[in-house]
């Protein structure tokens, strides 16, 4: 499972990169072009629409990092994990949780996302 675990912090990497270029690069790395990404606030479809909400999630939460939450667990072409959002090494203010499904070329076709706790009035 170490080749999932790679991927979701690829991903997430993705998610921290505030460089527009780069970040779409990361996306294209791992995630399928046609990916679906669904979560309470958010329905999109495709890479640039994942950039788009990404860049969003920066502008509401700028200085703010993810990082992994723990162990990502994974069978099949399905992985779980749970994420945090908050100042690097300190405690979170956004904790997540995700569902990543890949598809048959390795990369993300799909992630279904889970707010688990949320600052009041987001």
């Amino acid at each position: 499972m170490s080749d999932m675990n790679e991927l979701v912090q690829r991903y997430l990497a993705a998610w921290n990169e505030t460089d527009a270029a780069a970040r779409q690069s990361m996306l294209a790395e791992v995630l399928a072009e046609d990916a679906v990404y669904t979560d309470p606030l958010v329905s999109v479809q495709s890479r640039d629409g994942l950039d788009a909400t990404i860049a969003a999630v920066q502008g509401q939460f700028g200085g703010l990092v993810f990082s992994l939450g723990g162990v990502v667990d994974a069978h099949h072409n399905i992985a779980r994990f749970t994420w945090h959002l908050g100042p690097e090494g300190a405690e979170p203010v956004v904790i997540g949780f995700d569902v990543a499904v890949l598809g048959e070329d390795g990369r993300i076709s799909q992630v279904l996302g889970f707010l688990d706790k949320v600052p009041a009035g987001v």
